[in-house]
């Protein structure tokens, strides 16, 4: 609809200017205010006039009535006053031969843009913490992220998907000190992330007992910090076990990364930002602490560095943030972390300003809500998480017995359990606004009623059975015969809508919510308008052309969210 809404937007302008002398509002302000009605008896595109009721002073009745005698080109649209809105409705002819035949046409690209073409993102996304396994806190930073990268990539960006791994800090002193008190390595070994995470949580309910142990923790990495062998070779086995792990959950999703950059990355970079700090009066001692003071900004001051001289977290990203603009030269580089983090972006974005980087206005910040358990906010300290293997194992296991049930020879049935019950989980969290705080319920996320990720794997598998059969298409003569056909093509028309909508607001859930708009609308076609079994060739043609569309469009929404598309279930 992008295209029909500008086209709108032009004639309207034309239509003001003729009709109330001495207006000035132009094509893009009235395209804007466009919109869906709530109802398609009322239109398919309506213009609310009362909008324009104070500049152009006069009532938005007879603003309605002035704009509707416009020269619209009826192959297109149909205008009509209706009290304060003017309301379209798009042609037959436009439907088929604009719509449809773009999305047949245009294929797996439908949908897609070229605004970002010569242009590079980074994408900061997923960077679990070192030495605990992933836990369903971890999918939204991880999910959200990757989407936003599929997304630029639909519109011409490069785009390169970075892992900035939690691998250096107290944390890792803490494992340190747990493993040299308490730890196995054969025990470790044989257990993985598993035993890695016991030692932790281990430790915070012996340091509650014993506080002194958490300045034996920042003792231990601070040796790191010095380059001590032992350690050094300890945080390197640990890293190793983690990744390790974290592949097998990287695989199950789709998702890869073009570089694993670790806060440890940049452990040798610091000290030329500091030293820009320090040039530029910047920093002030603390308490023995090295800080910039952001009182004038209203925010709370920035540490940089701990008393004893080690790094903090944003000493850390800004030197991570200036070496991916010497090196990657980007247009912007996004962050996907927790809302619970966005006053220490607003911090060290403002310390990099004031540092004099012009281009601190291209990182970009994209928080997500919370996850809890029951009411209660995730932590591996204490053990209170959902893993994401265990989460998955069971969502699979759902289905594949699902499948055995239903279609017990399907030759793949492993393959498509996977992709479903990781698609089930995925498609749950990815439904709700990213923004959104959520109470994980086990239950919730592994229904296959309503609005699930499953039914529109199912539509999608449907499409490709319908088309299996009908063998090829003849789409040189399509007529549209009853309303469920017009109105699956108009939700099809608002598909490139809603992918430049959620690149600009960084939000996939607008693809998820499409994903079930599409596969309703389609399963509404396929009962109510007879397919195979149509009687009249040229009806039967445009609905296969119909089911082709469905099924092109539902495959690439899935693939935008991280999802799989099984031909058969």
């Amino acid at each position: 609809m992008i295209a029909l809404k500008k086209q709108l937007g032009e004639i309207l302008e034309k239509a003001v200017a003729a009709s109330f002398e001495g207006a000035a509002i132009t094509a893009d302000e009235l395209c804007e205010m466009l919109e869906y009605p709530p109802d398609s008896s009322m239109g398919d595109i309506a213009f609310p006039c009362f909008k324009l009721s104070r500049t152009l002073r006069c009532a938005p009745p007879i603003i309605a009535q002035k704009l509707a005698a416009a020269e619209f080109d009826s192959d297109v649209v149909t205008a009509s006053a209706a009290g304060p809105y003017l309301n379209f409705k798009i042609s037959e002819k436009y439907l088929t031969e604009k719509v449809l035949a773009s999305v047949l046409s245009n294929g797996e690209k439908y949908g897609s843009f070229d605004f970002g073409e010569g242009k590079t993102v980074v994408l900061d996304y997923s960077s679990p913490n070192t030495s605990k396994p992933f836990h369903i806190g971890h999918l939204g930073t991880t999910v959200i992220g990757h989407c936003l990268k599929l997304l630029h990539e639909f519109a011409g960006y490069k785009c390169i998907g970075i892992n900035h791994l939690g691998d250096w800090g107290t944390q890792n002193g803490k494992q340190i000190v747990a493993f040299k008190r308490w730890g196995n390595k054969e025990e470790v070994e044989e257990k993985g992330c598993d035993g890695l995470v016991e030692l932790y949580v281990k430790f915070h309910e012996e340091a509650e007992k014993d506080p002194s142990l958490n300045d034996e923790a920042r003792a231990e990495f601070k040796k790191m910090e010095m380059h001590d062998p032992e350690n050094i070779a300890l945080w390197k086995w640990f890293l190793d076990i983690s990744l390790k792990e974290y592949k097998v959950t990287y695989d199950q999703l789709g998702i890869t990364f073009d570089h694993y950059m670790g806060e440890s990355f940049f452990s040798d970079k610091m000290d030329a930002q500091i030293q820009i700090m320090r040039d530029k009066d910047l920093l002030k001692l603390d308490d023995g602490a090295s800080i910039v003071d952001l009182s004038e900004y209203n925010m709370p001051p920035c540490l940089i560095l701990k008393r004893d001289g080690a790094s903090l977290y944003p000493s850390r990203d800004i030197s991570a943030a200036v070496y991916r603009k010497n090196n990657f030269d980007f247009s912007k580089c996004i962050y996907v972390t927790s809302a619970g983090q966005s006053l220490h972006f607003a911090q060290w974005f403002k310390v990099m300003e004031l540092m004099g980087y012009d281009w601190v206005d291209q990182l970009v910040h994209v928080p997500y809500g919370t996850v809890s358990i029951g009411g209660e906010k995730l932590a591996t300290r204490t053990g209170n998480v959902v893993l994401l293997k265990h989460l998955f194992a069971q969502a699979i296991e759902k289905v594949s017995a699902v499948i055995n049930e239903k279609n017990p020879d399907l030759a793949n049935k492993e393959e498509v359990s996977e992709a479903v019950g990781v698609g089930a989980v995925v498609f749950h969290y990815l439904f709700n606004t990213r923004i959104k705080d959520i109470s994980f319920v086990l239950e919730d996320a592994l229904s296959f009623e309503g609005s699930t990720g499953p039914y529109v794997q199912y539509t999608y598998a449907r499409t490709c059975s319908i088309l299996a059969k009908a063998g090829k298409i003849d789409a040189s003569a399509l007529k549209i015969t009853a309303e469920d056909e017009s109105e699956i093509i108009k939700v099809l028309a608002r598909f490139p809508e809603r992918v430049l909508a959620a690149i600009e607001d960084y939000e996939p859930s607008y693809i998820a919510r499409y994903a079930i708009e599409l596969a309703t609308a389609f399963n509404r076609f396929y009962h109510n308008c007879p397919i195979l079994s149509a009687e009249d060739e040229t009806v039967k043609n445009t609905r296969l052309a119909i089911t082709e569309a469905a099924g092109t469009v539902l495959k690439t929404a899935l693939r935008l969210i991280c999802m799989r598309a099984p031909e058969k279930i």
